[in-house]
């Protein structure tokens, strides 16, 4: 099938309030541009000179889609990832976030969304905080006081495992963060977004809440990295 016919295929199968982003790592301008034709309405990157090229190359097409950046933001790429991006999944401290939000009136905007990126398997060669609430919280009411920053939810990766079924663990963990944390109702913010899930866990992580999936090989097709 085509990314097209993949993509109508996919949303017609995942339900209406669950957001489909295109992880793009690798793949062209023309097969992001086939599936934004098809409907696709965000756009994900793992490294910001990918998230810059795509945005140049697809010109008027970008601007009909949302930017999301889903990879790990190192503070010397922030200057050049706040043009192109509507939000940022990858903050995972308080920090992180303080340098962001000094630098988004100079891009040109008045705020941008943020997620918190939860490690919900705990391991130490993954960046975001660890499963712990009381940490999701602190960090949460410290991004809700800066006034360029609007904190929207969470997302995880999860650990790569064989079988999908054995993800729902690390899920249910970061859905129980979701909640407890939107209950709190922390002014200046609007805890809606729960991204978890990818193109062999999706399913799973939608069953278990995730309001945000991130596809890129079942849309694509595998990835060369020639």
């Amino acid at each position: 099938m085509s990314i097209a016919e993949n993509y109508r295929r996919l949303r017609e199968e995942i339900p209406d309030h669950v957001t489909i982003v295109l992880a793009a790592k690798t793949r062209t301008a023309a097969e992001v541009s086939e599936a934004i034709e098809a409907g696709a309405t965000d756009v994900g990157h793992n490294y910001v000179q990918e998230a810059e090229s795509m945005h140049d190359e697809l010109g008027n097409l970008a601007s009909r889609v949302r930017w999301h950046m889903i990879g790990h933001l190192q503070k010397n790429k922030i200057n050049k990832v706040l043009p192109v991006v509507d939000t940022i999944q990858t903050v995972d401290s308080i920090v992180a976030a303080e340098a962001i939000d000094k630098r988004v009136e100079a891009a040109g905007k008045s705020t941008v969304d943020i997620l918190i990126e939860i490690n919900s398997g705990g391991e130490v060669s993954k960046s975001g905080l660890g499963a712990d609430y009381d940490a999701v919280e602190q960090v949460a009411r410290g991004v809700a006081t800066l006034p360029h920053l609007r904190l929207c939810g969470l997302m995880t990766m999860g650990p790569f495992l064989d079988d999908p079924e054995d993800m729902r663990p690390y899920f249910r963990t970061t859905k129980g963060i979701f909640e407890r944390l939107r209950e709190k109702m922390i002014p200046r913010t609007n805890i809606q977004t729960l991204s978890m899930g990818m193109s062999d866990s999706y399913r799973v992580a939608i069953e278990e809440g995730g309001t945000m999936v991130r596809l890129g090989t079942i849309v694509f097709g595998p990835r060369s990295y020639a």
